[in-house]
C-alpha cells in the first residue's frame, strides 16, 4: 500500500502539471491534450475522485513508511494544482476592449470602442426544458448527397409572428471527424431559450471532402437560409456564425468569404453574407509559420487528408484556405474565443489574427483569452463554460438590437464600462479572462 500511495502521488503531480503546462512534441500532444482537457475541465470530479482515493489508500496502510507519507504530500500538492485551475476558472471574466483598428493606428479624432468588462453571473447545467429539437433536416441534395442539420427552437412562440436572430453552428474535428450531435449544444440550448433559432450543421468531412468541399457545404446552408429561414421563424437577413477548432476555421471562413464565387460553384449569386462571427480556438492562417515551428498547411494532415496537395509547390491554395487572406474592411463583427493553455492550436495563433483583423476591419473586434483553459473546454457544461456561453449571448443579442435599430455594429451596450487600462499588449488589446 504505501508503494500503490507513492504511485498516485507522483501521478496526481505529473498530470497536474500538464495541466498547467501542456507538453507540445509530436509524441506527447494528443495524450497530454486529452489528458488536460479532462483535468481542467472536469477540475471538481478530478478532485474528488483523487481524494478518495488517496484516503483509501492510506486507512488501508499506504501511510507505513517513507514511501506512504511521500505519496501522500505528491497527492496534496496535485490536488492543490488541480484546485488552482479550479479556482482560476471561477474567476472568469470576459475583457472586452478597443475593438476596432489598433490603438497605435488610429487618429487622435476616430471614435473608440471604449473598454468594458463583461461580468458573467454563474449559468448552471443548461436545460433542455423549454427547447425543441428538430433533427436531420435536409438544407442540400445533389444526387446521392445529402447534407442534414438540427434546428433549435424555444417552445415559447413570439407573439405577432416576429422573426427571431438565427445562429449557425459549425462542429469541429480537424476536418476529419465530428458530428452535429456532439458539439456547441450547450450554446444552441442557451441561445434557443433566448429566443434565438440555432441551426447545427453537417457538412462533408475528409478525407472522402477534399478542401474546400467543407467550406462550399456550409455556404450552401447560408444559401438555404436566405430562402427558407421563415419557416422556422427566424429572420432571413440576420444570421450569425460559430464553431470550434476546425469549426473555428470555417466559422472564419463563412464570414470572411461572403459571396466570393470560388466557394460558391454553381450558385455564384446567392447571398452568403453573415451577421456576426464567434470562432472558438480555431485555425486563421495555414500558410505562415508561428505559434508552429512550420505552417499548419506544410503538416501531414493538410497536405494528405483535407488539401491533398504538397505544401511547398502549392503555397497559393493554403492562402486561399485561410482565413487571414480574406480579411477586410467590411468585415462582420467577430467574437474570437481562445485559451491561454490549449495544446492544439497555441493561443498566439488567435492573437496575431485578432491584430491583422483589427488592422483593417471596421467593425467590433471582440476577443477573449480564457485563462487556464484547453482546447475544446466549451464541449463541457463547467463553469467557464456557462461564463463564455452567457458572454456570447449577450454580445450576439447586442449585434441583433443595433441591427433592427438600423445602428452600425458596436461594442453592445450590455457590457459595464470600466475606466482601467490595460498596458499588456496595447496595439493588439489582448483579452484577458482571470
Amino acid at each position: 500500500m504505501p508503494y500503490l500511495l507513492l504511485s498516485l502521488g507522483i501521478l496526481f503531480v505529473l498530470v497536474a502539471v500538464n495541466a498547467h503546462a501542456p507538453r507540445r512534441g509530436a509524441v506527447l500532444l494528443a495524450p497530454s491534450f486529452f489528458c488536460g482537457w479532462l483535468t481542467i475541465e472536469m477540475a471538481p470530479h478530478v478532485l474528488v475522485t483523487w481524494a478518495a482515493a488517496t484516503a483509501l489508500t492510506a486507512a488501508f496502510g499506504g501511510l507505513d513508511g517513507w514511501a506512504g507519507w511521500t505519496g501522500l504530500v505528491l497527492a496534496i500538492l496535485g490536488m492543490a494544482g488541480i484546485a488552482a485551475t479550479l479556482v482560476a476558472t471561477r474567476r472568469t471574466v470576459v475583457t472586452l476592449r478597443d475593438s476596432g483598428v489598433p490603438l497605435d493606428l488610429e487618429p487622435d479624432d476616430a471614435p473608440r470602442y471604449p473598454r468594458a468588462h463583461l461580468v458573467v453571473p454563474p449559468l448552471c447545467l443548461i436545460p433542455r426544458k423549454g427547447v425543441r429539437v428538430e433533427r436531420n433536416i435536409v438544407f442540400h441534395e445533389e444526387g446521392r448527397l445529402r447534407r442534414k442539420m438540427d434546428v433549435f427552437r424555444t417552445l415559447n412562440e413570439r407573439s405577432g409572428g416576429e422573426l427571431r436572430p438565427g445562429l449557425m453552428q459549425i462542429h469541429g474535428g480537424a476536418w476529419v471527424i465530428g458530428d452535429k450531435r456532439e458539439q456547441g449544444l450547450p450554446l444552441l440550448n442557451h441561445m434557443a431559450l433566448q429566443g434565438w433559432v440555432g441551426f447545427n450543421v453537417n457538412y462533408r468531412l475528409s478525407p472522402r471532402a477534399t478542401w474546400p468541399e467543407h467550406l462550399i457545404d456550409l455556404k450552401h446552408f447560408v444559401a438555404w437560409y436566405k430562402e427558407h429561414a421563415e419557416e422556422y421563424g427566424a429572420d432571413p437577413d440576420f444570421l450569425c456564425v460559430t464553431g470550434g477548432s476546425a469549426g473555428g476555421h470555417l466559422t472564419a471562413m463563412v464570414a470572411l468569404t461572403a459571396n466570393v464565387p470560388e466557394f460558391q460553384p454553381g450558385f455564384e449569386d446567392a447571398d452568403t453574407t453573415v451577421q456576426g462571427a464567434v470562432p472558438f480556438y480555431g485555425v486563421y492562417n495555414l500558410f505562415e509559420a508561428g505559434p508552429w515551428p512550420v505552417p499548419m498547411g506544410a503538416t501531414r494532415l493538410m497536405e494528405r487528408m483535407i488539401v491533398k496537395k504538397p505544401f511547398a509547390e502549392n503555397h497559393e491554395a493554403y492562402a486561399k484556405a485561410s482565413p487571414v487572406t480574406y480579411i477586410r474592411e467590411d468585415a462582420p463583427p467577430f467574437f474570437v474565443i481562445h485559451g491561454d493553455r490549449d495544446s492544439l492550436i497555441p493561443v498566439a495563433e488567435a492573437r496575431r489574427f485578432v491584430e491583422r483583423l483589427r488592422g483593417v476591419s471596421g467593425a467590433p473586434v471582440i476577443y477573449a483569452e480564457m485563462k487556464g483553459a484547453q482546447h475544446g473546454f466549451d464541449v463541457f457544461p463547467s463553469y467557464r463554460t456557462a461564463r463564455v456561453i452567457e458572454g456570447v449571448e449577450r454580445h450576439l443579442t447586442g449585434l441583433h438590437r443595433q441591427y433592427r435599430q438600423g445602428a452600425a455594429p458596436a461594442v453592445p451596450g450590455e457590457v459595464a464600462q470600466s475606466l482601467e487600462r490595460d498596458s499588456a499588449h496595447p496595439s493588439l488589446g489582448r483579452d484577458a479572462v482571470g
